[in-house]
């Protein structure tokens, strides 16, 4: 059994495998980038050692620095959560070369399987059709012309190394064709660390509909039930639930029997999800995702099984200690996730900033992964994904009006959440009917009410308090590793943090104003960012003609690319940013006469 394992991962994901870690008696490692040296999840581990940097690419994706890491503590085993490099083999490689354990299947399925074009042709191999698409990465955008021109149109773009809707663009027709792709390549790279691309035909009304998968070193392969996550925006998920709703038993076995096909196709080891669309009663092979995914927890309150005690084991050589015959899959779970973006007018702007406050509901059948709690930073370097919430009920009725009651009742002031998203999506009788489908947010779902206060309750003032000396529990690194140690200091001179026992909480400046908006009034000219990122591209040119609603130039925030657009008809008279450049929130980025 392994004694020390390294989470090469941060917010929620890693929270939950330190939780898994704790109770399995195994001694938790966290990494973290000086972003997050306060952050929840090295709060909660047994060690903690610093990164450097504040990116992903200096922090959490610096290799070599995790192998340092590795090296320093002593870990024999690496969970790499999901995102990241959990999908990586190179650094699955680099792991098990060290003689540590890699918490995931082998480096050669990853490399089968996390590619999504040649997971397509081991599909195929397997017995499993998948939609038709190209099985070699894309050259040019004349290729994705070529293929909408047999195919029909839209057609998709896919980041072959990718997930969660990053690097991924639907290209309705051929006149889109080449910047699409230079978009999904572009978000791609910096999400992945690869711009590999692939195309497919775009279904018109798919359910997004997964099975979640076990196999361990035995040779045994098991399927825990499907998930259904088709309410999405920008093809990343909103709401999940399991089991899937109106969906055959037939299928359901038919489905399962074919995912653990795929995976044992592959040598698969550990836990994995097969994804698929399914359309009118038929289904296709979409993709694996070689890792632990986001909603396993609806999975795991439906089926009782620890997925991540799970993966553990299986890493550890051991048996899965269950059969398929053992699956007895009880009562309804649904997720939603709470994004830091705002909702408003269906737009989902990230809508980084400092959780002010943060109270979760409580009652019956309820769960809270977070990542987060009140006081703390979300970072417009990192995933907008603040937390899950996840309820279970008897019944898929039960289920809804118990996951609204859990949304009403939960306060996240500080910045705008997909709260208010979810409310509507679980209030809509398409949702309750099983009506919904992968566009159905987008197409069909009315959010133009839909609003999200943040709490402008201004920083705290100084106080009269009497000159006193106070308990300040802080956190120093010597040598790179991170200890707690007491000081006691004057009162007017401490500053409480996240997490701090003996100062009366963590006392942390509430954010002021509201996220996101617009400085500059509609129309005026004065093109300007709603929220803190990096300029990725200046699509236009001082004295280029532009139009409204016409992009100029698109913007980086919390791993997604966004598209700032001209706010009326002009001529471009002054570009203030370039590409590379880092922007604040309402910073004017371009002026139109």
């Amino acid at each position: 059994m392994l004694s020390k394992i390294l989470i090469a991962n941060r917010g929620e994901i890693a929270v939950r495998v330190i939780r898994a870690c704790q109770e399995m008696g195994i001694t938790s490692v966290a990494v973290y980038s000086d972003l997050d040296r306060d952050a929840l999840h090295v709060r909660l581990a047994d060690e903690a050692y610093s990164l450097g940097g504040q990116t992903a690419a200096e922090s959490y994706l610096n290799t070599e620095k995790i192998l340092e890491v590795i090296e320093q503590c002593g870990a024999d085993g690496v969970h790499p959560g999901y995102g990241f490099f959990s999908e990586n083999t190179d650094f699955a490689r680099a792991i098990t070369e060290k003689g540590v354990t890699f918490i995931g299947p082998p480096p050669e399925a990853i490399e089968v399987m996390g590619d999504k074009v040649s997971s397509r042709i081991a599909a195929q191999e397997a017995g499993v059709a998948g939609v038709p698409g190209t099985t070699e990465f894309l050259q040019s955008g004349d290729e994705v012309v070529a293929f909408g021109e047999e195919h029909g149109w839209p057609v998709a773009i896919k980041a072959a190394y990718g997930g969660g809707g990053r690097g991924m663009r639907v290209v309705p027709s051929a006149a889109e064709a080449h910047s699409a792709l230079e978009s999904a390549q572009s978000e791609a790279l910096k999400g992945f660390g690869r711009d590999e691309c692939y195309v497919e035909r775009y279904l018109t009304k798919p359910r997004h509909v997964e099975m979640q998968i076990v196999c361990d070193s035995h040779g045994n392969g098991v399927y825990v039930g499907e998930r259904d996550c088709s309410a999405q925006r920008r093809h990343q998920k909103l709401v999940e639930e399991a089991p899937a709703p109106d969906f055959p038993e037939e299928t359901r076995r038919a489905m399962g029997q074919a995912a653990v096909d795929v995976a044992l196709a592959c040598g698969y080891v550990n836990a994995g999800t097969v994804e698929f669309l399914y359309q009118d009663g038929e289904f296709w092979f979409l993709e694996m995702n070689t890792r632990l995914q986001v909603e396993h927890p609806v999975t795991e309150l439906v089926s009782g099984i620890d997925l991540v005690r799970e993966q553990i084991l299986v890493a550890s050589g051991e048996p899965l200690s269950f059969s398929q015959d053992d699956i007895d899959l009880r009562g309804w779970a649904i997720e939603v996730r709470v994004n830091a973006e705002d909702p408003a007018g269906g737009k989902f702007i990230p809508s980084p900033g400092r959780i002010t406050d943060l109270s979760v509901p409580q009652g019956p059948g309820i769960r809270w992964d977070g990542g987060y709690m009140a006081g703390d930073e979300v970072s417009q370097f990192y995933d907008n994904l603040v937390g899950k919430l996840v309820v279970w009920a008897g019944t898929r009725d039960l289920a809804i009006a118990r996951m609204q009651r859990a949304i009403r009742e939960m306060t996240v002031d500080g910045i705008k959440t997909t709260l208010p998203a979810d409310l509507a999506i679980l209030g809509h009788d398409d949702f309750k009917a099983a009506r919904h489908s992968t566009k159905w947010v987008e197409e069909v779902l009315d959010l133009s009410g839909v609003t999200d206060v943040v709490d402008p309750a201004a920083a705290p003032g100084e106080g009269d308090e009497p000159e006193e000396k106070v308990r300040r529990d802080v956190d120093v690194e010597v040598n790179g590793k991170r200890f707690s140690v007491a000081m006691w200091v004057p009162a007017s001179a401490a500053a409480p943090v996240a997490g701090d026992a003996g100062g009366g909480g963590a006392l942390r400046p509430r954010r002021k104003g509201t996220a996101g908006g617009s400085a500059a009034a509609a129309g005026s000219g004065s093109v300007v960012v709603p929220m803190q990122g990096t300029i990725v591209k200046v699509t236009v040119a001082v004295g280029d003609e532009v139009t409204t609603g016409q992009t100029v130039c698109l913007l980086e925030a919390m791993k997604m690319e966004n598209t700032i657009v001209a706010d009326k008809d002009g001529t471009v008279a002054e570009i203030k940013v370039e590409a590379g450049q880092a922007v604040n929130a309402n910073d004017v980025v371009l002026v139109i006469e």
